[in-house]
């Protein structure tokens, strides 16, 4: 009984200490969350307010042919990029995002095509090479707190890729996996095609108040206000295009940093609420083997005394 009291005692103050980390991490991600979410947020009105633009000046500047617009048909490889964590402690946030990657993974190859892996993340890093996957390039160490220089980093390797001719191992799609921050308590792992992109139709908010409206108050299909490009139309949609594709890169890596900490966080706070519920649980039984252990003393001195007095 004293053994087992004695193995009960090391094991409540073991989970005593994974407490004490499990809240500190906790702690940690809670402190560095808002300010994930205020970077990931944020960036959402500059993307939008470039997304008006590209579609405004592509309304007068579409009739030629884009590299980045262009489908290709010279080439059968499709690069992928995967955006996982550096740090494990996370939930099933780096599981999902991988699950994800493979189910796409074997989808490209059903459809003929080649993948090319890019990968973001030790754990995705880890996860490929245990498989013996090839990875053309990682990039690790700035997961939960992604800075502008990764980001340019990760978008001009990718754009390169994408522009770059087939004998020269160019892709004809660019596709990428990755965790979308929606709240506290829920993040989607979502897969993104966006390489070639699709230029969206002018919305509402580019057309000018003193356009032609119907009797609804509507604005008239094809009433767009009249723009003045410097140098020209082209070049400028030349630089937009580029300008989009880093910054939708920059917002996944955002995206993913404050999803990472988010899920951290949760994992964190359910360790320690277990590793509390487990403390308790050793607390009760090395209480019943103390009582059981005094018990039996009791026993054999009451024993003891009985054959004393016999004698």
């Amino acid at each position: 009984m004293a053994g087992a009291q004695r193995a009960f005692k090391e094991k409540i103050r073991a989970t005593q200490t994974l407490e004490k980390v499990f809240s500190a991490m906790e702690l940690i991600a809670a402190s560095r969350i808002s300010r994930a979410r205020e970077a990931a947020q944020g960036s959402d009105p500059y993307t939008r307010v470039l997304t008006q633009s590209i579609a405004a000046v592509a309304a007068h500047a579409f009739d030629h042919r884009h590299p980045l617009l262009n489908a290709r048909t010279d080439t059968n490889r499709v690069a992928v990029l995967v955006v996982t964590s550096d740090r494990g402690m996370a939930g099933a946030y780096s599981a999902s995002v991988l699950r994800e990657a493979d189910r796409l993974l074997e989808s490209l190859r059903d459809e003929g095509k080649e993948p090319v892996l890019f990968v973001s993340g030790r754990r995705g890093e880890s996860y490929f090479r245990f498989r013996n996957v090839e990875m053309v390039r990682t990039w690790t160490g700035h997961s939960d707190n992604p800075g502008v220089e990764i980001s340019d980093e990760i978008a001009r390797t990718l754009l390169d890729l994408f522009l770059a001719p087939a004998s020269e191992g160019g892709v004809a799609e660019l596709h990428v996996v990755f965790t979308r921050f929606v709240s506290m308590v829920k993040q989607v792992v979502q897969v993104r095609h966006m390489l070639p992109m699709e230029v969206v139709e002018p919305e509402e908010s580019l057309v000018s108040e003193d356009v032609e409206r119907d009797e609804l108050g509507d604005y008239v299909p094809g009433t767009m206000p009249l723009y003045e490009f410097e140098p020209s139309a082209r070049q400028v949609f030349d630089l937009l295009l580029p300008m989009y594709v880093n910054q939708r890169i920059r917002s996944v890596l955002l995206m993913s940093a404050a999803s990472e900490l988010a899920s951290r966080q949760q994992a964190m706070h359910s360790a320690t609420e277990n590793a509390q519920q487990l403390i308790e649980d050793y607390t009760r039984l090395a209480n019943n083997a103390r009582q059981a252990e005094i018990t039996t003393e009791i026993t054999e001195i009451v024993s003891g005394a009985d054959a004393l007095k016999q004698d």
